[in-house]
């Protein structure tokens, strides 16, 4: 292995396990805070990155898609288990827990972004390298916090909109659940691909969270004072 490619393996690396490691942690905080101790048994409370790592969905399918030269990169890790029924107000509350995760991503996007502000101090080396680990860990961040809250179970987003919904439509939206990530890579590989056969641009998805992640990008930067 080369120092090029130990260098790059770092920069992005370090950004990727924190943002992934936080983000499960984050859900199961907040669900042992409203009650559900599920987590906590399991050991899922936790920033010890081998808790949460899928090698399929944190590893395989990121590199895959990369190979693949994919218009939008994603990724999982092993969901933090939570029981609903536990909860202090389970409706509420699953909205709070799957928040949770997204939140926390957004606050390490802006923690990395305020950081850059000390880059300048450091030995030029030194600088470098934390420069490209936190303009990482802005963009991964913000891709984790926005890919997740698409509206579709069982991403944040898709229980968020299960418990803001009125019963009735969230049941049939929740029974998606078992097949939301087939639909997810429909959606984001397969029907783009298929497009691309006919000269036709299915890519629409794709395209939504990549210029929604830009949009976040660029309004965490300006808060924090980096434009």
């Amino acid at each position: 292995m080369t120092a090029d490619t130990i260098y790059l393996a770092t920069i992005w690396f370090i950004p990727v396990i924190i943002a992934i490691t936080f983000h499960e942690a984050a859900h199961g905080f907040v669900a042992h805070r409203l009650g559900d101790d599920t987590a906590s048994r399991l050991g899922r409370i936790s920033l010890n990155p081998l808790k949460h790592i899928d090698p399929f969905g944190t590893i395989l399918l990121p590199g895959m898609l990369l190979l693949l030269h994919a218009p939008f990169l994603f990724g999982y890790a092993k969901p933090v288990p939570v029981n609903f029924r536990a909860l202090h107000n389970p409706r509420r509350d699953m909205v709070l827990v799957a928040a949770a995760g997204p939140a926390m991503n957004l606050g390490l996007a802006v923690a990395a972004a305020l950081t850059f502000h000390i880059v300048d101090f450091l030995p030029a080396t030194s600088a470098q390298w934390l420069a490209e680990n936190l303009k990482n860990a802005l963009i991964v961040n913000v891709v984790l916090a926005v890919f997740n809250l698409f509206p579709l179970p069982p991403l944040d987003g898709g229980r968020i909109l299960v418990g803001i919904l009125p019963t009735a439509v969230a049941a049939p939206v929740a029974r998606l659940e078992p097949y939301g990530m087939v639909i997810l890579i429909g959606l984001l590989i397969l029907l783009p691909m298929l497009g691309a056969q006919f000269g036709v641009d299915l890519g629409i998805v794709s395209r939504i969270l990549a210029v929604s992640t830009r949009a976040v990008i660029e309004v965490v930067l300006l808060a924090t004072g980096n434009t």
